[in-house]
């Protein structure tokens, strides 16, 4: 597939552009002095680029020149391309309709359909998706089978941005599994293997993040599953105890016996036992403390001598009377203490039948009435349910967390898999990369080509290389060797890096020649930076392309021209140069009409 001819329906503000089938030439010529030392100057020679990308179904972008410049609603872009010998094929496209595309067969070249009814349109206005899919079967490249046309059309628009890497676009950038499954294709590669790596990384990753969120929802809890079920079992069985409680509970809450009035009972006669235990015990103590207290001792003898000293008589018959009194006292005395222990024994029979009595209601107030009180028995009730739904609650939280930690496990085995399929992947494109080298393949063509376009222009060797990376994926490299055949730095440099893109769409292209592909090849600047004499050479390895059936477009400005011995500009043939634009006014620019 080659470019043919891009037009639009005003041709006063966009000059039709009919491409030959090989070298290409859109010539930017810096004619003011003070436009000489810009870098850039809007002449419109990227805007090309992306101008055809826009024909080709890129999708809508509200950045994209097209659509954030009003000055474009009215266009209507039409770009014919020629798929096979008198086979061409014309789309259509507007800016204010770009979810509309219309597609027109014809045998003829250089058509102009900006006045064709829409009848004669054998597709017309297709929703933008399935324009898409009937574009991508018309054109029929059967050997990217499984990538639509948008990828070798990607790789053909090479723009200033898109020389920063041989391999991966500007407008690929980060999105590696996108375009190395399709890099690896074009190379000969088992494509399958690389979607697979990056399908399991995909799946790891998005496995990783699940587990993740898993540990969130877990509130950043570090316990063990183990742990978990300890807990559990406790949990359980205080559940299983706190349920039978509140079962008997209510069953003795429903039962007729349990009411007020008995609660009142029981606390009743409690009461009185211990106003009655309380008095016993005052009067035991009482006699206990009678029985304790010292006889009454008076000697007549002694009380004799005192009076004596005292100057006293004391009689005898006195003396007599005193005996007489103490042997009454030492008989009534005798007499009371019998009295006193057996009222004593009696208190203590009767404080120890109380006790029992006490002791027999307090088990039937714990048996009976057990969370019970005089005033609050259904709030103590309800107590017990509040427990159970704060244990029923807990208990769902550990299952909850045992959940999860078992498919964090499920998980980390799955990621455990994945990770051990990776590497049987890793070993099969190592194999397959190690066979392609070893077997007569697009990979190795490729890299022949590549290397002696670097030869012929810059006169040294430049190689690409394949590699598997630790996670499994593909590498690509295009390096520049010395003579030692070690890396050089000189492919890190602006133009030397472009020079390798430029040398690796060329290869490509050759090594595709002979199949249903993209034939065309689009680069920006081609010769800039490059010193003359390598100009030269790209210049004749390009024509040398063009006999091969590979057409090739490149922008430059004149400056950029490579010099001759006597220090003039390299003249272009006239029928290669299909476009020249100038800083003259809008007039020479690409669309003729002020900057917007």
């Amino acid at each position: 597939m080659k470019l043919s001819k891009l037009y639009c329906n005003q041709p006063q503000l966009f000059k039709a552009i009919p491409f030959k089938s090989g070298l290409n030439v859109i010539l930017a010529e810096i004619r003011l002095p003070e436009n000489k030392d810009k870098d850039t100057h809007n002449l419109g020679k990227t805007t090309l680029a992306r101008l055809l990308d826009f024909c080709f179904l890129q999708k809508r972008n509200q950045d994209f020149f097209l659509f954030k410049h009003s000055v474009f609603n009215e266009f209507v872009f039409f770009l014919e391309i020629k798929v096979k010998d008198n086979q061409f094929i014309t789309i259509r496209r507007s800016v204010k309709q770009a979810s509309k595309v219309s597609f027109k067969f014809h045998t003829e070249k250089y058509q102009n359909y900006t006045d064709l009814p829409d009848e004669h349109w054998e597709h017309n206005l297709i929703a933008f998706e399935k324009a898409k899919q009937l574009l991508d079967g018309f054109l029929g490249f059967n050997i990217i089978k499984g990538y639509d046309f948008r990828n070798p059309i990607s790789y053909a628009l090479r723009i200033q941005n898109d020389f920063k890497d041989v391999f991966q676009l500007d407008k690929f950038r980060g999105k590696h599994s996108y375009w190395k499954p399709y890099l690896a294709k074009i190379l000969g590669f088992d494509d399958s293997l690389v979607k697979q790596n990056y399908h399991f990384a995909s799946e790891i990753e998005e496995t990783k993040k699940h587990i993740i969120n898993i540990k969130k929802e877990l509130l950043g809890i570090d316990i063990s599953l183990d742990k978990i079920e300890g807990l559990l079992l406790i949990k359980q069985q205080d559940e299983e105890k706190l349920n039978k409680t509140i079962t008997e509970f209510d069953f003795r809450l429903s039962d007729a016996n349990l009411n007020k009035s008995l609660v009142e009972e029981v606390e009743v006669r409690s009461a009185n036992l211990n106003e009655q235990r309380y008095y016993l015990s005052i009067n035991k103590e009482k006699i206990e403390q009678s029985l304790q207290e010292q006889e009454l001792v008076f000697n007549p003898k002694n009380a004799e001598k005192l009076f004596a000293e005292a100057g006293v008589f004391f009689p005898q018959q006195i003396k007599k009377n005193f005996n007489d009194l103490i042997s009454f006292n030492k008989e009534i005395t005798e007499e009371r203490k019998q009295y006193l222990k057996e009222e004593l024994e009696e208190t203590k029979s009767e404080l120890e039948e109380i006790s029992l009595e006490l002791d027999e209601l307090g088990k039937k107030r714990s048996k009976e009435l057990a969370f019970l009180n005089e005033k609050d028995s259904i709030k103590k009730y309800r107590q017990l349910n509040d427990e159970l739904v704060v244990l029923k609650a807990d208990i769902e939280k550990l299952n909850r967390q045992k959940d999860a930690l078992l498919k964090t496990q499920n998980l980390n085995t799955d990621i455990s898999n994945k990770e051990n399929e990776r590497k049987k992947i890793k070993q099969q494109l190592e194999n397959n990369i190690e066979q392609k080298n070893q077997e007569d393949s697009k990979y190795k063509e490729i890299r022949l080509y590549f290397s002696n376009i670097i030869k012929e222009v810059l006169d040294c060797t430049a190689l690409i290389s394949s590699t598997v990376n630790k996670e499994g994926n593909i590498d690509f490299k295009a390096e520049i060797l010395n003579q030692q055949g070690d890396v050089t730095s000189e492919d890190q440099g602006h133009t030397y890096r472009k020079l390798l893109c430029i040398a690796f769409d060329m290869a490509v292209s050759r090594a595709y020649i002979n199949n249903d592909f993209v034939h065309f090849i689009y680069h920006d600047g081609a010769l800039e930076t490059l010193d003359n004499r390598k100009k030269e050479n790209l210049i004749h390895v390009m024509r040398e392309y063009e006999k091969l059936g590979i057409q090739q477009i490149i922008t430059l400005i004149d400056s950029d021209l490579p010099l001759n011995k006597e220090n003039t500009p390299f003249q272009f043939k006239d029928d290669e140069i299909i476009l020249r634009v100038h800083d003259e006014g809008s007039q020479g620019r690409l669309f003729k009409m002020e900057s917007w």
